[in-house]
């Protein structure tokens, strides 16, 4: 599928989600499978109006029908909503979305902004430009080995005179982890 194609789709998905009778309908088939008539019961319009909604969840992929006995039954397609979610939730799944997309701009910029000639310059108030420069700082740290607080000085000695408080902020942003006079690099199970 070409990335074309597949941005329509996730134009579909989203477009489908739009509307408020549609969203209601999605969470009806999340209880049980049901049929136009009792979906227009549900929401207090018309079976045609149900239909509309209906066709448009089906081109999403969102909802599947079959016939029994004289009815069209529809169900919903959890595993598109839980596939849509999944692709969303990662930066390799947004970057198949949007290929052209850098999702590092926003930090490039900060770090270019906050670090001259591999220093830094000042520590930043702002929270989200405080923990871009943290981020890198961390990348300093070499993860599953301990350095004594001594070592941990040096190194941040190197951006910034002011070691205490990039230690501090290290530890207190999970960065780092301290424990019996060592430091670390956090893992992801310990920045949780």
């Amino acid at each position: 599928m070409s990335s074309s194609d597949q941005m329509q789709k996730f134009v579909a998905f989203f477009k489908a989600l739009a509307d408020e009778n549609r969203v209601k309908i999605i969470a009806l088939l999340a209880h049980k499978p049901h049929s136009v008539e009792e979906l227009a019961a549900n929401l207090g319009v018309t079976s045609a109006t149900v239909s509309h909604h209906i066709q448009r969840l089906v081109q999403a992929d969102l909802v599947d029908g079959r016939v029994q006995q004289y009815y069209s039954v529809y169900t919903l397609k959890p595993e598109t909503l839980r596939h849509m979610a999944g692709i969303f939730s990662t930066p390799e799944g947004i970057q198949a979305v949007t290929p052209n997309l850098d999702l590092n701009v926003y930090a490039n910029k900060v770090r270019a902004e906050y670090f001259v000639r591999g220093r830094l310059k000042e520590f930043p108030n702002q929270l989200k430009k405080r923990e871009l420069v943290l981020l890198r700082l961390a990348e300093e740290f070499e993860p599953g080995k301990r350095y004594s607080e001594k070592r941990v000085n040096e190194i941040l000695k190197t951006f910034f005179p002011d070691v205490a408080t990039l230690r501090r902020e290290l530890v207190n942003h999970k960065l780092l982890v301290q424990a019996g006079g060592y430091y670390w690099r956090a893992t992801e199970q310990q920045r949780i």
